[in-house]
């Protein structure tokens, strides 16, 4: 059954963004704890992907994954992490597909999730319909500078919206041996550090693999990033999709990477 707030609701939420979205926030918001904490307790939230470590835990939270809770706990398990930390998962989606979510929340919240998704514009439409009026979604994001990706560049607009018109529900060969030929050391502090790492170490050896997996595929999903940012050009191009209506969202706030950290956070508002 989809929730719907009542009049009185909607001011009481309004007034706790407000608060808690101003210029200065009620409390700092030096880690990933505190960003979101950002979120209203009385909001209904989604999170996405939450594995064996997720970000919020309640009864307001639900939870969406590629396994179920079982599988997730014998994954974990495999892993060496604590399967009792997975979540109860209230549905399974199919790589990037959320249409089995059937219910709609005031927040969604992703971490580390949005660079794997095959096409970005459609990712945020489907996560737009999961919101209600108003809503947001809060996006924890690796900034490539200082992550395995650095070698990378920053990610265009225009290559969101190409990705967009072909429809893509796979990444391309070229972005699945860019991810595993072509990446480095994922030691934040190195980075920050100038210690980028060797981009030709095994580059050979990689680069093999990468083309075994593609060919082992027969054409089907293989997670890797493919999108490439920095704090800047995320809010930028974020800003450019919603100016031109790709995107039903506008940039409400963005949390710089900090100093020894390879992510950053960013609050979009449903438009």
């Amino acid at each position: 059954m989809t929730f719907v707030i009542g009049s009185r609701g909607r001011k009481r939420l309004k007034r706790k963004w407000i608060n808690q979205q101003g210029a200065q926030p009620l409390t700092p918001v030096n880690d990933r704890q505190s960003f979101v904490k950002l979120i209203p307790p009385t909001a209904r939230v989604l999170e996405i992907g939450p594995f064996a470590a997720p970000m919020l835990r309640g009864p307001n939270v639900s939870y969406v994954d590629v396994m179920s809770t079982h599988d997730l706990r014998a994954r974990a398990i495999q892993l060496g992490l604590d399967p009792e930390k997975v979540p109860e998962i209230n549905w399974v989606s199919t790589g990037s597909d959320l249409s089995v979510v059937r219910d709609q929340f005031n927040v969604v919240v992703s971490s580390h999730a949005i660079e794997h998704q095959p096409d970005i514009i459609g990712h945020l439409q489907d996560i737009a319909d999961l919101l209600l009026p108003g809503g947001r979604y809060f996006l924890l994001i690796p900034d490539h500078r200082y992550c395995f990706d650095h070698f990378f560049v920053p990610s265009s607009a225009q290559q969101m919206i190409d990705a967009h018109l072909e429809q893509r529900t796979v990444h391309p060969d070229s972005a699945v041996i860019a991810h595993l030929a072509h990446t480095t050391h994922n030691d934040a502090v190195r980075h920050w550090q100038g210690d980028h790492g060797d981009p030709e170490e095994n580059r050979a050896e990689r680069t093999k693999m990468a083309i075994d997996a593609l060919d082992a595929s027969h054409g089907s999903y293989i997670d890797v990033h493919a999108w490439f940012f920095t704090p800047e050009t995320f809010v930028s191009t974020m800003t450019s999709l919603s100016k031109n209506k790709h995107i039903p969202f506008t940039v409400g706030r963005m949390f710089p990477t900090r100093e020894n950290a390879l992510e950053f956070w960013v609050i979009l508002r449903k438009i």
